[in-house]
């Protein structure tokens, strides 16, 4: 539930007169109003990209709704549940959150399309895909039956396949890796007798160093570089699971009904915000810290999945996302939203920025 408070500070109360003023008509009582959002997220505190997108949409939200929105943050190291989100929002015990809707598969497997789906859709398709493509409409026939609204809250990017400490060179040596990777890519690498697990940003680099885990997904450069992957793995691989990676906002039904009208939509243009700026962000830093970690460490090769590889996730990839459309109707009706959308969009992105690039390869 929202806490009301009627004491703002002298700016936000200027700023509040502001709107005001701007709208011309208004009731003095709910100008008085501030509403208080407690937010959950999945990443720490100190978290690059992922943990900035929050706070800049704290400062944004503050500041469009004339002081009359504060959030409050609390990242994995204070609530213990990184990726206890979904439940605490669900039950009212935060008002919102900042997470990855493929965490929660197992207890709402249908928001797992709502991320990424391997061979998928690149960013870009993906978000044009979610605004104009009737991908929200499908993203909120998911979430509310559990008082829930979900919302793009920023994207990756095109993510690296992880880091490995032995090359991959067929596809015997899957078999029996142990490894790191959420959402369907992990049940896609565990038909091909990967031993899958999914562990919290935090635990990462120790199960690597200690041979916990055989390799890791994790994002890309500039989230992978501070983690220090490249430190105790060389093999450093390319792609295919995770084409564009969207994060969410998830909001509590009765917070977003208890909120004005216009403040909600000051929560819709903050969030869309904040989640162009978080891929804009992503390109940025993806692009620094690749330039850095090849100058300090040349240990570190990239690769990419050999052609037999390729060729058994994508087959593997097919058929297990046929079987969930023959067994539920709804991941039937994403499915093939989101197959007959990419249809369409890729042959528009293939006959620009693939030609593109294409052209100037050797340029």
């Amino acid at each position: 539930m929202i806490k009301k408070v009627n004491t703002m500070s002298i700016r936000r109360t200027l700023l509040a007169a502001a709107t005001v003023v701007v709208a011309a008509v208004g009731s003095p009582a709910l100008a008085e109003e501030t509403y208080t959002l407690r937010l959950a997220e999945t990443w720490g505190p100190n978290s690059p990209i992922l943990g900035e997108t929050t706070k800049h949409f704290e400062d944004m939200l503050e500041m469009m709704s004339g002081g009359r929105i504060e959030v409050r943050i609390d990242s994995a190291n204070k609530h213990k549940a990184p990726f206890g989100i979904f439940d605490m929002v669900r039950s009212g015990q935060y008002d919102m959150g900042h997470t990855a809707s493929y965490y929660y598969k197992g207890s709402i497997p249908n928001a797992m399309y709502f991320t990424t789906v391997p061979f998928g859709m690149l960013a870009p398709e993906q978000y044009a895909w979610f605004y104009y493509g009737g991908g929200m409409e499908l993203m909120q026939k998911v979430y509310e039956p559990y008082g829930l609204l979900s919302f793009p809250g920023g994207n990756t990017g095109n993510q690296m396949g992880g880091w490995f400490n032995e090359e991959i060179n067929s596809l015997e040596d899957l078999d029996g890796l142990k490894m790191r990777t959420p959402g369907f890519a992990g049940e896609v690498m565990s038909e091909l007798g990967v031993a899958v697990t999914n562990l919290p940003p935090g635990e990462l680099y120790t199960a690597l160093e200690r041979g916990t885990i055989d390799a890791l997904e994790w994002v890309g450069p500039a989230l992978d570089f501070p983690m220090g992957f490249h430190q105790i793995a060389d093999y450093y691989y390319s792609g295919w699971q995770e084409p564009g990676a969207e994060v969410q906002f998830l909001i509590n039904q009765k917070t977003w009904e208890e909120l004005p009208e216009e403040l909600q939509e000051i929560l819709r243009v903050a969030m869309r915000t904040a989640a162009y700026d978080m891929y804009a962000k992503s390109t940025n830093d993806n692009a620094q810290a690749w330039e850095r970690m090849k100058e300090d460490y040349p240990n570190v090769e990239h690769k990419v999945f050999p052609p037999e590889v390729m060729d058994a996730l994508r087959e593997t990839t097919h058929r297990l996302l046929a079987e969930e459309a023959e067994n539920d109707p709804l991941a039937r009706e994403i499915i093939t939203s989101q197959r007959e959308y990419l249809k369409t969009v890729r042959k528009w992105t293939n006959i620009s920025d693939k030609a593109y690039l294409d052209s100037v390869a050797d340029q």
